[in-house]
């Protein structure tokens, strides 16, 4: 029974999970267009320069704390508490701190006037860090659809904003004050969905015992946050705010691709793998399921959305985005792996060893940083390039970990698990592209790429009797009615 509720709730928490991140990404594409026809490549340079401070705080506010009250089975009401506080202290110490180096950070960039809109942008700080708990509370008890809804809120009410103030001529203001209000939305959503409330104790003695698992995780978030959002800064501040811009807009669209699927699986595999974590076997079986459910989701996403890209950014954005099309493309293969990636690294986590995970990051992350340093003389594309081949590779050294908390065999995770859905859409997407080569119609050719890649490969998986796609549409039918 314990297994089968398990079952459920996964099902249920993936669903859940699908149809957030799938609205969230619509909405993200609708508003996205209406802001780039909008707004300039300057406008989200100056965007995308100040993304690295406010994702590395959101880490701070954190600290790990979160995953760790995640896997903690016996989590007291004193434990939520000392975490509250801790956060929301942070959070004050981070915005003073911000608003004071602000127009340092701004002349470091080079863009002076980027002072007014970092203060106004780090005020997301102060009420984040009073969500933190709440939210690992919706993760921890699998309260998928509350997030659904509060994300989907927050999103709609901030894109419409944002989209407002774009028409109004307000620039990149629209942008940074998206990001503040959705924070802002969400957090007092995530009070009123959750049943817990804070104490008025300051009693710290409780982050003791998770201060060794989760500084770790600290550490490791820092360092993927500044590695996976360096090129901003450094592109705005030796090439041009445009030419970032560009980058930007590249890494946008193809991260939406990549977060329809990595979030959808993200809200639930850690919980399940931490529930299954002194089980081995039964925790072998699960990675695997979910494995191959990114992989049959991630593969025709994100190979499919480098296929059409450029019909994609000159229908929606128009060609003044064109220079952002080989970032996306690259990103696509990026986003193609990572998500599996992410999975692996969630099974060292479920075990405690937040050790290794944080020094395999560590390592990955500076030899990335490495690999951008000594490819800066040839050129932007060049370096993501390289960046993006670092990651692949990488995948190896993320499974030799695995298979040491869990007994997995290199030959049925890829023979069996990942290569026939990266095959299968490989070969879709080749026939797709030689077969549209002739034609000119842009909208006519976008429109039979994607029917050709949906058509053939649902038709070779239901022809291959996969299991995956038949509990997929087995677990749709069954919602729908």
């Amino acid at each position: 029974m314990a297994e089968q509720s398990l079952k459920d709730k996964t099902a249920k928490g993936l669903f859940w999970g699908g149809i957030s991140n799938g609205c969230q990404q619509l909405l993200s594409l609708l508003f996205g267009i209406m802001l780039a026809r909008s707004l300039s490549q300057t406008d989200y340079g100056m965007f995308t320069m100040l993304i690295i401070f406010t994702t590395a705080a959101s880490l701070l506010l954190d600290s790990g704390f979160t995953t760790a009250l995640i896997n903690k089975k016996d989590a007291t009401d004193q434990d939520y508490n000392a975490v509250f506080w801790f956060s929301t202290g942070m959070g004050t110490i981070l915005y003073a701190l911000s608003f004071f180096a602000a127009p340092y950070i701004a002349v470091w960039l080079g863009v002076p006037s980027l002072t007014t809109p970092a203060r106004f942008m780090f005020l997301w700080f102060l009420f984040g860090s009073t969500g933190t708990v709440h939210n690992a509370i919706l993760v921890k008890n699998m309260m998928i659809k509350e997030k659904a809804k509060i994300e989907i809120t927050a999103f709609v009410i901030s894109g419409i904003a944002a989209v407002g103030m774009a028409w109004q001529g307000m620039a990149y203001w629209s942008l940074f004050a998206q990001m503040v209000l959705q924070g802002f939305i969400a957090t007092g959503l995530r009070w009123y969905y959750s049943p817990w409330r804070p104490a008025f104790r300051f009693s710290f003695s409780p982050l003791r015992s998770m201060f060794p698992f989760s500084v770790k995780l600290l550490f490791t978030g820092l360092f993927n946050a500044i590695n996976s959002n360096i090129f901003g800064p450094l592109i705005g501040k030796y090439y041009s705010p445009k030419e970032a811009g560009d980058y930007g807009q590249g890494y946008k669209w193809s991260y939406i691709g990549y977060s329809v699927v990595w979030s959808m699986v993200n809200n639930v595999s850690q919980p399940v793998l931490a529930q299954l974590a002194n089980d081995p076997g039964r925790q072998e079986l699960a990675f695997r399921k979910l494995t191959r459910f990114v992989a049959f989701l991630v593969f025709p996403c994100m190979l499919g959305l480098a296929l059409v890209s450029r019909e994609f950014i000159f229908i929606t954005v128009t060609d003044k985005w064109a220079a952002s099309i080989p970032y996306m493309q690259l990103f696509c293969i990026w986003g193609a792996i990572t998500p599996i990636n992410n999975l692996c690294a969630n099974v060292i986590v479920s075990h405690g060893k937040s050790n290794i995970y944080m020094c395999s990051t560590i390592v990955l992350d500076i030899l990335q940083l490495a690999v951008v340093w000594f490819s800066y003389p040839y050129g932007l594309i060049q370096m993501v390039i390289n960046y993006v081949l670092v990651n692949l590779l990488w995948f190896f050294v993320w499974y030799y970990f695995v298979h040491r908390c869990i007994p997995i065999r290199l030959f049925n995770l890829i023979c069996r698990d990942i290569l026939p859905f990266l095959l299968i859409t490989s070969g879709a997407v080749a026939t797709a592209y030689f077969i549209t080569l002739d034609i000119a119609n842009i909208y006519l050719r976008l429109g039979i790429k994607i029917a050709i890649v949906v058509s053939l490969y649902t038709g070779v998986l239901y022809l291959c009797k996969a299991v995956v796609l038949k509990e997929s549409f087995r677990y749709l039918k069954k919602q729908f009615k």
